[in-house]
């Protein structure tokens, strides 16, 4: 099976919590709509781990959790995985063009975006799921 990714659009990191999500003009058409929505789904590309170790790895101790549990990177947040995607719940606090104002991404500055989706409350929330206790003791991911 053969497959190609195309990076829709690159993260400007404002502050701590504020990033900009420059999309590229191309895609720009594909923004109609997604102010009408107060959360997305952003995913990126993990580029400071795409390395051929990292991309072995396959057991990891999950750091931002303190513990010290070595578990496989498919049961947790890893940034260190096979394809290195990386997957955040933010809020859309503006928009500009083909330029979105979002709080709360977990990625770096100059990080490829892979896809934007919006939060749907119906689809995207598990009320009963169940974790490992570990998962309950560190920073929200």
């Amino acid at each position: 099976m053969t497959g190609s990714l195309k990076f829709i659009g690159v993260v400007e990191k404002i502050s701590i919590d504020e990033s900009k999500i420059h999309v590229h003009s191309k895609f720009c058409d594909g923004l109609k709509g997604i102010a009408q929505f107060s959360h997305l789904i952003i995913i990126y590309w993990i580029h400071l781990r795409d390395t051929e170790a990292d991309r072995c790895t396959l057991r990891v101790y999950p750091r931002r959790h303190k513990v010290k549990i070595k578990t496989g990177v498919f049961a947790c947040r890893s940034p260190s995985r096979p394809n290195p995607l990386g997957l955040c719940v933010v809020e859309l606090t503006a928009i500009d063009g083909c330029t979105l104002t979002v709080k709360g991404l977990d990625a770096f500055d100059e990080t490829p975006i892979v896809d934007i989706k919006p939060y749907l409350p119906r689809a995207n929330s598990v009320h009963d799921a169940i974790v490992p206790e570990w998962v309950l003791k560190g920073p929200s991911t």
